[in-house]
């Protein structure tokens, strides 16, 4: 018996502070998704706060926003004040008087509640960047126009303040990679900025806060600058060395000094600025980074250093007229690895395994002769004779010579002691790593450190279950999502390193139950806009240099221009970037009907990687154009484009019908043939006639159970393979595929050692392995959805309603999902005892949720809630 039931701000949380009843704390308080954010660009910035309290039943009924110039919003500070508003919104866009550049802001909120009480937050800060490409001062500038020339180049610029410094700070926009140091200090700790963009249509500029960094005197500040995408030197099938952007690093930078009179100094690069050639001798995002200590210039980067031997910068037109703050969470060495175990072939080779596979980088401690040249190979496997092996990442590298081995550091020493080396433009995909010299050489198991890389995404969610597979399964899912994560949502961190759209999507529900990502997919979302051809056609990869246009980018790929806006819609409630977009999906799904007059398409990849059996093209294809109708259909009806949302409505319709007249049987319920994916993905997605959902869930049951409960589906059955079980019935069937231990499943490769997600099902396969791989990762994303029970309400986005339905499935005796949404943290878990089930529920103040269970007698507090048997 099924029972729904709203239970309206359930609240069970626990706090470390004591307070009053009915005390309402406003905490969290965030512009543009971050905390305390500089160097932002947007005119109308949003806001957002969440509550908490130890009291069920709190709502919020109205909120006052006042800004200023100074933390104590006195009236000749304050800027905007947005008066009582009567709105139970916790996300508000800045609509008072005009932003003016480089400007920190001070806000605060009051919140009245459902009790009429109010209270008042702390102060929370943004500060505005350029605002506009006007407001630069600096010229770009490099070295050399030779991209051929290997090593990375240094810049260096004295400078010397003559009054009291109030503030300062560091707005610098490269086109390539770099580091930046004052005073021979690295500056932040970010790593590969700025992010990957489509570097002639859009490049990334990041703010620092310098202050502390300036000092009385004379002053000192270093740039390093890597190649990164821009200037690609190593050579694969993607053509990036051909790239049309493709130039020598460049950079712009102004160093903006406040006095405290009130005064503005900006230093600025120009030709003054001295140039040298640095010890990075190669560097390549691709490969690996090549390293000389022989010819570090100790000093470089602090003041009174000799440059008389270097030569002064040149001017180099800018990469791009648009010149945008990087708003997103950063790249950072986010955790810190140490091997497992080391072995020793000799004095001249040693193995170190960190024990599980990862993204990022390692450094190497050592001391050696002069001259001594050490090679670090990273890989994800081993030979039968334990040295590293990279025959399944090396595939698509097509080198012109040896110079530039794929995933190979090269570290040179010049014999001063203990040495170290990480390299600073490069990341790799790798569990192993084999150190190399050629000379001899004494390491220990401490000589090398892993560091683990990715966007440094604040956690959102975790699940726990009885089941340790299970658990294993999540871990090793969120660590192939992170390390495939660096800016933009990538496909393996070894051998390609592409953002590839299909695996983007299929794991996008994963990430964002367990990540707080719109930062990255937001600015995923404007490189698809800059690519995106006139006619509505988008690449396979993105950003790209150009690939991708011909190949892969049919709508089971490039949905992403759909998929994405909405998922984040959902999660985050917010229209903004439905906005954005909106004429991006309108010209990609009019480019489909264009060319697809009869509703059907078998533009795409298909069901990449199956187990034995493919579906049709045509069928998966069209299904996702369907999806992407019916999208923009409700996004229109959203934006009040209601002629829109009638019009692509009808398309929906029409795709769905020549779907089913041309793939569905009736009479058994049988889509095609009847494979998995045949039969998934038409439920996952809708396209089913609701008068036969329940026979064609009935015939995908069916054809797992002929199956032994394990999936015969490659990447687009395997987003829907579970959901299309769970959603109609058939939660248990689904579950014991999920939990398989045996090929082929998610449990297979755990049971094998697997530490991260793989390419392909058979762990012996001769192609297609990758072991770090992300694109089946939607089973993570199913035990929130579906043992959980947690989904977003699209009446109510971003988790104002929740919608709540676990399933309570044989062979699991408890499960706990949490999720920290947009107004605080969801908490769904359940544990079966003497026959019973209980189900505990924490909704955060100011949301909802909709509770839809099945039992024979539910009891809430111990108490019956009456229902029928």
């Amino acid at each position: 018996m099924k029972h729904i039931l709203t239970l309206f701000l359930l609240v069970v949380l626990f706090f470390s502070c004591q307070k009053t009843p009915n005390e309402v704390i406003i905490e969290n308080l965030k512009c543009e998704y971050l905390q305390n954010p500089i160097g932002i660009d947007n005119e109308t910035p949003r806001l957002s706060w969440q509550l908490t309290s130890s009291t069920n039943g709190i709502a919020q009924k109205a909120f006052q926003i006042i800004l200023g110039t100074d933390s104590l919003f006195m009236a000749k500070s304050q800027i905007w004040d947005s008066g009582k508003v009567d709105s139970d919104k916790n996300l508000v866009k800045y609509s008072g008087p005009v932003l003016q550049p480089f400007t920190k802001y001070f806000w605060g909120i009051q919140v009245w509640d459902n009790h009429g009480t109010s209270s008042i937050s702390k102060v929370a800060t943004f500060e505005t960047g350029m605002m506009h490409m006007s407001n630069w001062k600096g010229s770009w500038i490099t070295d050399t126009r030779d991209i051929e020339l290997k090593p990375a180049p240094y810049f260096r610029k004295e400078f010397k303040p003559y009054k009291k410094i109030k503030s300062a700070r560091a707005y610098v926009a490269v086109a390539g990679l770099y580091e930046l140091f004052i005073n021979g200090e690295k500056i932040g700790n970010h790593r590969l900025d700025p992010m990957y963009t489509r570097f002639d249509r859009r490049t990334l500029y990041v703010t620092y806060d310098v202050t502390k960094n300036i000092k009385n005197g004379e002053n000192a500040i270093g740039i390093l600058l890597g190649n990164g995408w821009y200037n690609h030197q190593s050579t694969a099938v993607w053509y990036f060395h051909e790239a049309s952007w493709r130039a020598r690093p460049s950079f712009c930078l102004d160093l903006r000094i406040e006095y405290e009179d009130g005064s503005v100094e900006t230093v600025s690069t120009d030709n003054s600025w001295k140039t040298s050639l640095s010890p990075v001798i190669f560097n390549s995002i691709y490969t690996a980074e090549h390293y000389d200590a022989r010819l570090e210039q100790p000093g470089w980067n602090i003041p009174e250093f000799d440059d008389s031997g270097w030569k002064e910068a040149s001017y180099t037109p800018a990469p791009s007229g648009n010149i945008v703050a990087q708003t997103l969470h950063p790249i950072r060495n986010v955790e810190k690895i140490l091997p497992d175990t080391m072995r020793k072939f000799d004095d001249f080779t040693y193995v170190f395994d960190l024990g599980r596979n990862i993204a990022g980088v390692s450094q190497l401690k050592v001391s050696g002769e002069n001259g001594t040249i050490i090679k670090l190979v990273h890989g994800e496997l081993l030979n039968e004779d334990g040295h590293v092996d990279l025959s399944n990442i090396d595939v698509h590298y097509r080198p012109t010579d040896d110079s530039d081995p794929f995933q190979t550091d090269i570290f040179i020493l010049n014999g001063k002691g203990e040495e170290s080396f990480m390299p600073r433009f490069n990341y790799k995909g790798f569990q192993y790593v084999e150190v190399k010299s050629d000379k001899p050489i004494l390491l220990n198991q401490n000589s090398l450190t892993g560091y683990f890389m990715h966007s440094d995404l604040p956690q959102a969610g975790k699940i726990k279950s009885s089941n340790p597979t299970i658990n294993k399964i999540w871990v090793a899912g969120n660590n192939s999502y992170l390390s495939n994560l660096f800016g933009y949502p990538t496909d393996c961190p070894q051998r390609e390193k592409n953002g590839w759209t299909g695996d983007a999507h299929i794991a996008l529900e994963t990430g964002l139950y367990s990540f707080d990502g719109i930062t990255v997919y937001e600015k995923w979302m404007a490189d698809h806009r800059d690519e995106q051809q006139p006619n509505g056609v988008l690449p396979a990869i993105i950003p790209t240099d150009g690939w991708g246009y011909h190949w892969a980018n049919g709508p089971d790929w490039t949905s992403t221009i759909a998929l994405v806006p909405w998922n984040i819609y959902l999660f985050y409630g917010d229209t903004k970037i439905l906005e954005d977009n909106y004429k991006n999906i309108k010209r990609y799904v009019d480019h489909i009907d264009e060319i697809s007059p009869n509703g059907l398409t078998d533009w795409g990849l298909g069901d990449w990687v199956p187990v034995k059996s493919r579906a049709p093209k045509e069928l998966t294809s069209s299904a996702y154009y369907y999806t992407d109708a019916s999208i923009l259909s409700q996004i229109a009806a959203i934006l009040g484009y209601h002629e829109d949302e009638k019009k692509y409505a009808q398309l929906a319709a029409k795709i769905k019908n020549s779907i089913n007249i041309k793939y569905l049987d009736e009479d058994s319920g049988i889509y095609g043939s009847g494979m998995q994916t045949e039969l998934c993905v038409p439920l996952f997605w809708g396209i089913v006639p609701d008068r036969l959902i329940e026979k064609v869930a009935a015939n995908l049951v069916k054809k797992v159970e002929e199956d032994s409960f394990h999936i015969d589906v490659g990447i687009l059955g395997g987003k829907a393979i579970l959901n299309a079980l769970s959603e109609n019935g058939y939660a248990n069937a689904a579950y014991r595929v999920a939990s398989q231990e045996t090929f082929p499943s998610w449990g297979w490769w755990i049971v094998n050692g697997a530490t991260t997600f793989y390419e392909n099902w058979n762990i012996e396969a001769k192609r297609d392995l990758s072991l770090n791989h992300i694109m089946f990762g939607e089973i993570n994303a199913w035990f929130y959805k579906a043992l959980g029970g947690i989904k977003p309400d699209p009446k109510q986005p971003g988790f104002k309603n929740v919608l709540l339905k676990p399933y309570f499935v044989e062979g699991l005796d408890s499960f706990s999902a949490e999720h920290d949404g947009p107004y605080g943290k969801i908490i769904s878990s359940w544990k079966k005892e003497d026959n019973k089930v209980f189900y505990s529920v924490t909704i955060p103040p100011n949301s909802s949720a909709t509770i839809s269970l099945s039992g024979k007698q539910i009891l809430i507090d111990n108490k019956s809630i009456g229902l029928p048997i």
